[in-house]
């Protein structure tokens, strides 16, 4: 029997106690650097591990300071945030697992001053009375998207659903079937408007809506007409929808508000660097669409939110749901919002300034340099492993743009002493984690969406995966 083992029996023995590692040398250097209860369920934890290891079939040995080090590690690893920043060198820009937008520098030194002391979120200075905290960005949204009105709350489903809530609660919502997207975390088009109280209609076909379609299904019940811009995905070849000036000419004749999801919500015309399938918000609001929302945190580059522009009197409506204190934003997303949208009062600042359209928008050859300038610096720390700079393509990820590829390049590793798989997670493991995609039997990092001061710290840690310590 295992627990017979007389080897076995004597190191079982020899297990110190909770205690006596709190009261050694080390049990002192543990606890004055963090908390006592970390310190215990750290040392608990290892004992409890090394009984089990000592007693299993594969028992290869233990020692006092084979333990140590396991409490060490457990230690770090419990007094560590769980959210921790990484280095995204996979090239997609909007990376819904990674974070979605950078958030840029002037944004982030906008949210640290609001957020060290007390703000005006909700104090009118001018009149020594309580304000209301989304005057700090409805001015500067109007502005920059020419709608009456706006307003935000925490992300794009709460937008749609906010909106769905007030103007078509137990009545129908006509929509095109081939618009009944499905985003992220398996929430449906559908489950929303469910969500809402509202009754979806749906017309058309998967691959063909006309205008006709939607005056047949206008009963007296129906409250809205919605279209949902298929920002995730695309149908292509005998396809058919109906343009939004249409719908809005229709919405018009029949008295009935329009309402456009638009999804990835663009500020600028994209139509200036080539990409051709993205409209902007302005363009749309232009067309006389009543209300449109859209997020906050992908082509838009600013915080997570839900933003609904429109016709002022819809708005209000909004406003005044009890929902809409439920899904509003805080003091931190509204700053960081108010610095963005400054940002877009001049294209040129917003390109320059803002993460995602930078990495979007940023020329091949400045990519290739960045790749260049891993490389070189890989090949100095490293000696034997091969290292190359590829022609690739980036995604816009997110959820947005998803027919169009960014030209792009990236760094090259073929190990030859481990296995690709490895080097990954390996670097996974890091400090600080870097996250790179396996492409058959390299592992590339895209220059795309690695940042200048970022080089150094990839090949110190790749160096460090090909010679731990």
């Amino acid at each position: 029997m295992i627990s017979g083992n007389p080897e076995r029996q004597r190191l079982l023995a020899t297990l110190p106690s909770v205690d006596e590692l709190l009261k050694s040398s080390e049990g002192a250097a543990w606890l004055a650097h963090c908390q006592r209860r970390l310190v215990v369920q750290a040392v608990r934890e290892a004992i409890a591990g090394a009984r089990e290891e000592i007693l299993s079939l594969n028992f290869s040995g233990f020692t006092r300071a084979s333990l140590i080090q396991d409490i060490d590690r457990q230690i770090l690893k419990k007094a560590s945030f769980s959210l921790r920043h990484v280095i995204n060198a996979t090239g997609i820009v909007l990376h819904t697992n990674l974070g979605r937008s950078v958030l840029s520098e002037r944004m982030l030194q906008n949210v640290a001053a609001v957020s060290s002391g007390y703000s005006n979120l909700e104090y009118d200075l001018e009149a020594g009375e309580r304000g209301k905290r989304y005057v700090h960005t409805k001015n500067l949204i109007r502005d920059i998207t020419g709608a009456e009105d706006a307003f935000i709350v925490n992300n794009n489903a709460a937008a749609v659903l906010l909106c769905l809530n007030t103007l078509a609660r137990n009545r129908q919502v006509i929509v095109s079937r081939g618009e009944l997207v499905e985003i992220g975390g398996s929430f449906r088009v559908p489950d929303v408007m469910t969500a809402s109280s509202a009754q979806l209609c749906e017309v058309g076909t998967t691959n063909k809506t006309h205008l006709h379609d939607y005056c047949n299904a206008v009963t007296d019940q129906t409250a809205l007409l919605l279209k949902v811009h298929q920002s995730n995905y695309r149908i292509t070849g005998f396809t058919k929808d109906v343009p939004v000036a249409a719908l809005v000419d229709t919405g018009k004749r029949l008295g009935l508000p329009v309402m456009y999801d638009l999804g990835s919500g663009c500020l600028i015309d994209l139509r200036a660097y080539g990409i051709h399938s993205e409209p902007s918000v302005k363009e749309i609001v232009s067309a006389g669409v009543d209300l449109v929302t859209f997020s906050g945190d992908k082509l838009l580059g600013g915080p997570q939110g839900g933003i609904i522009v429109g016709k002022k009197k819809y708005i209000e409506q909004i406003q005044k749901n009890p929902l809409a204190r439920a899904l509003r934003v805080d003091k931190m997303t509204i700053a960081a919002f108010e610095s963005v949208f400054m940002s877009y009062l001049d294209e040129k600042s917003a390109v320059s300034e803002i993460p995602v359209l930078r990495m979007l928008l940023q020329s091949p050859d400045k990519i290739r340099g960045r790749a260049v300038k891993l490389a070189n610096r890989l090949r100095k720390y490293i000696k034997q492993e091969q290292f190359e700079i590829v022609k690739d393509n980036s995604k816009a990820g997110g959820g947005s743009l998803p027919e169009i590829e960014f030209p792009t390049y990236a760094v090259s590793i073929k190990p030859v002493h481990i296995s690709v798989n490895e080097l990954e997670r390996r670097l996974r493991a890091g400090t600080p984690p870097i996250i790179a995609r396996i492409k058959g039997s390299v592992l590339l990092l895209d220059a795309r969406t690695i940042t200048d001061r970022e080089v150094e710290v990839i090949a110190s840690a790749i160096a460090a995966s090909f010679y731990p310590v």
